[in-house]
């Protein structure tokens, strides 16, 4: 009661708290202007005055003090204080801003700009990779057979087509494959090239652009300006690394009975370094509009860290069955053992190992590169499904279990695809289908690990042990 009258005193008399540091020594007299006040008033001043010496500092210190523990026994009996979140909330800010490094500068607004740049740009690699599989699935990568850094005009007159044409002519692909192509088929092979390229180089613009506007803003830290610039130079030399693969297959095969096509290895390296550009996008866009991992309690920390273990390896074993894709790509593999689960008549074909180097077996041999993926493909869906498993009773945060059980629905309908590109002899809508599901697969790998990643230090200051319930 006493906290109460205390604070309808000071509502009732606004001058109270001037007159208790000004006229103490009258008010604490009975008999000198006090008069007015009330026996409860002049009794609850005395035990107000009791509370520290007569200086104006003590009383004042004494006064907030007591204050301040009559909102703590009022919150504490259930009164729930619009004030208790308050009187955190700039202490967390400022832990916050000291514990984690932003990657932005300038608030909010640059965080989100910066934030649709860097998805657009990764929804635009993710296109380039779609577009590129395509590309070789109708084999279309051979069709142009100059680089030129701008690209160039396509042919715009038929003098122009014609020169391109004669140009493709003298190429071992025409003469071992398209041998009597008209020219209206070289359009449609030659157009699907000039895209990919151009598409590509449309990124680098459209990367490029933004990123000088943000520069020069000062809306990105030295921290983020060095990882957009490494990602900028990448997928420059990504032009570079496409060429180099395309010239591979320019090249007289070594036998007169073999198919021209580029290298396998330079098709891997091309393949591979999209898919770092990729990630390096999405994952440094995650990092700028999420700087801190969904965390609401230090028990979905503990079991988001527990996720973390098991979801980098898997993470690495998703990365690398896509990229052995490529070596089944760049050898025509997928075109060898048209059944499933047996590879002909065999469960293991009998020419696996045939090559006598080792190397040169496991990434140039027909059968064993598709051996390779099937191996790789079941392990993919079989560790998926151990740390859907793993994972299924432990207190997770509802984000991190949705994107378990998403990335599981993913990978089955990924070894789905698979098969049924296999079974019908690769055709260019179901292998196409299945590049964009490896790459689908290996985003929300992605998208886990950067959930399930420690918070900073100030925030798991600020969690308590267990998520409250309402």
């Amino acid at each position: 009661m006493r906290e109460r009258s205390l604070l309808f005193i000071l509502r009732q008399n606004k001058a109270l708290g001037s007159k208790i540091s000004s006229n103490l020594s009258g008010w604490l007299n009975p008999t000198s202007g006090i008069s007015t006040q009330t026996s409860e008033q002049y009794r609850l001043l005395s035990s107000l005055a009791k509370l520290a010496p007569l200086s104006r500092r003590s009383i004042t210190r004494s006064f907030l003090n007591y204050g301040f523990r009559s909102f703590h026994q009022l919150n504490h009996k259930g009164y729930r204080s619009p004030f208790r979140h308050y009187s955190t909330a700039p202490s967390t800010v400022a832990e916050t801003k000291e514990g984690l490094k932003s990657l932005v500068t300038a608030g909010p607004r640059a965080q989100k700009m910066i934030g649709i740049w860097l998805f657009t740009s990764a929804a635009w690699v993710f296109s380039m990779v779609v577009l590129g599989g395509v590309t070789r699935l109708t084999r279309s990568g051979l069709s142009m057979t100059d680089w030129k850094f701008t690209g160039g005009l396509p042919p715009l007159s038929d003098e122009e087509w014609m020169v391109e044409f004669e140009k493709y002519k003298q190429s071992p692909e025409y003469n071992r494959v398209n041998r009597g192509m008209t020219i209206e088929d070289f359009k449609f092979i030659y157009w699907m090239e000039y895209a990919h390229r151009m598409w590509g180089r449309a990124l680098g613009i459209m990367f490029a652009l933004p990123f000088s506007y943000f520069l020069r803003k000062g809306y990105i830290t030295v921290r983020l300006g060095l990882r957009l610039s490494g990602l900028f130079a990448l997928g420059a030399g990504q032009g570079l690394i496409g060429w180099w693969m395309v010239k591979s297959g320019l090249e007289e095969p070594p036998s007169e009975y073999a198919i021209p096509r580029v290298s396998p290895y330079r098709l891997a390296a091309h393949l591979t370094s999209a898919f770092a550009i990729y990630c390096g996008l999405f994952w440094t866009g995650l990092s700028v509009v999420m700087p801190e991992p969904p965390a609401e309690s230090l028990a979905w920390v503990h079991g988001a860290a527990k996720v973390k273990r098991l979801a980098i390896p898997v993470g690495i074993l998703v990365g690398i069955t896509a990229i052995s894709g490529a070596f089944v790509a760049g050898n025509d593999a997928g075109h060898a053992f048209n059944t499933f689960p047996k590879m002909g008549d065999n469960w293991i074909p009998d020419d696996v190992f045939s090559m006598k180097p080792l190397i040169r077996n496991f990434f140039e041999n027909t059968a064993t590169v598709q051996l390779d993926h099937r191996i790789l493909a079941t392990a993919t869906l079989a560790s998926i499904s151990g740390l859907w498993w793993a994972t299924r009773k432990l207190d997770l945060h509802p984000a991190i279990r949705s994107l378990i059980g998403s990335t599981m629905g993913m990978a089955a309908l990924q070894v789905t695809l698979g098969i049924s590109t296999l079974l019908s002899y690769v055709p260019v809508s179901l292998g196409t289908a299945h590049q964009a599901g490896a790459l689908t697969l290996l985003t929300l790998m992605i998208l886990l690990n950067h959930t399930v990643r420690r918070p900073s230090p100030s925030l798991l200051k600020s969690l308590p042990a267990l998520t409250k319930t309402v």
